[in-house]
């Protein structure tokens, strides 16, 4: 049994960085269902009730500086690639289609929340309130609003396999329903944005040694100080010190996204590397307990998805969105900046960017969202 620290980081990069390898080596259709980061979390939680290492108090110390410590470098590094002027240069009508579809997802948690919570567990509008953040923003955003919220480590299992399954069997509608886009628009007395033009962002040049190094070194420091700066603000029910850390460090990152430092290389491929690396750490502390929920859990995210796509309907319908907005838009806040300008190709080429951009969008506000969500779950449950 592993009772220090150096051998537990090591079996923790190790299992990072395994599934990941796997899927670019192979490309089994189980990713396309199962991504990396969640067979990453089951495979760390196998071996933690395995007992491959104790709750030693060197170990602890290290599980919960590594989280404190990278999830606001994880976001100050996501920002980067967030440029909002080329997001606001959208225009108001692809903009609007989003607003209704982060306004259509909130409705959708609520009444979700209302529906089910004779069946949840006290805290049980907890992995609701984290799946909101990736629903709207990506897995970075789940974990932020997890630890801001003091969400336990066991949930956080319950949570990525909603998201994940939920967001597969959405990607598939969304895929299949680009035919009916004629008759949909007819109805929404909608144009369609096929022909839409927007820029496309250059193209970033790869990771180095030494900017992979400066990137590390500079989210960690942007992390410390958040922190130290966190501690010193005001704080209440549900704002916390690490509430202000995730807050300032999401800041801080944006600030960062408009200045010349935006063009060194290496933000995206640290920010993905220190993403799956957290969720193995979260999963080095928890045990399968809370899988037993999974069930109860994904009837809710069906719900969830169910609301939100009916109310962007008439929202379409009242506003005249087409069909290719609307599914983009609602993939970038569910899918997230990979799988949305996949959806975007097959649709219109040109609306690639648009796509991408609206995902970007998403990661800026699904942090924040998330906590919304949490302040209203929280009060209904009382």
């Amino acid at each position: 049994m592993i009772q220090s620290v150096w051998p537990y980081l090591a079996v923790m990069l190790l299992a990072a960085g395994f599934w990941p390898a796997i899927e670019r080596r192979f490309g089994w259709k189980v990713f396309e269902v199962l991504p990396p980061i969640v067979l990453t979390y089951l495979m760390v939680t196998a071996l933690s009730v395995a007992g491959l290492w104790g709750a030693s108090e060197e170990i602890h110390a290290a599980q919960s500086m590594l989280v404190a410590r990278l999830v606001p470098a994880l976001l100050f590094l996501l920002m980067i690639n967030c440029d909002l002027r080329a997001i606001f240069a959208l225009g108001p009508r692809v903009l609007a289609v989003f607003v209704c579809t982060s306004i259509s997802l909130f409705i959708a948690f609520v009444v979700t929340f209302l529906m089910f919570r004779r069946w949840l567990p006290g805290d049980g509008w907890m992995p609701l309130a984290s799946l909101s953040g990736s629903w709207v923003g990506g897995t970075a955003n789940m974990i932020a609003v997890k630890q801001a919220i003091g969400m336990s480590d066991t949930a956080l299992a319950t949570t990525l396999l909603t998201d994940a399954l939920g967001y597969s069997m959405w990607v598939v509608v969304l895929f299949s329903v680009a035919r009916l886009a004629p008759a949909f628009n007819r109805w929404a007395r909608a144009k369609s944005s096929a022909d839409m033009a927007v820029a496309e962002t250059a193209p970033r040049a790869p990771a180095t040694g030494d900017s992979v190094l400066l990137w590390l070194g500079l989210a960690l420091l942007v992390a410390a100080l958040s922190a130290w700066l966190g501690a010193e603000l005001p704080v209440g029910s549900m704002v916390t010190g690490t509430t202000w850390t995730i807050l300032l460090a999401t800041g801080a990152g944006l600030v960062a996204a408009h200045t010349p430092l935006s063009r060194l290389p290496g933000a995206q491929a640290v920010s993905s590397a220190l993403l799956i690396s957290v969720v193995a750490v979260l999963a080095s502390q928890s045990s399968f307990a809370g899988i037993a929920a999974a069930p109860m859990y994904l009837l809710c995210g069906l719900s969830v998805i169910a609301i939100h796509a009916v109310l962007l309907a008439l929202a379409a319908r009242v506003f005249h969105f087409d069909l290719y907005l609307c599914g983009i838009s609602s993939l970038a806040h569910i899918g997230g900046v990979a799988a949305t300008p996949v959806l975007a190709a097959t649709y219109s080429r040109s609306l690639v960017p648009v796509g991408i951009l609206l995902a970007l969008l998403g990661y800026i506000i699904g942090t924040g969202f998330g906590l919304v969500v949490a302040t209203v779950l929280s009060r209904l449950a009382t």
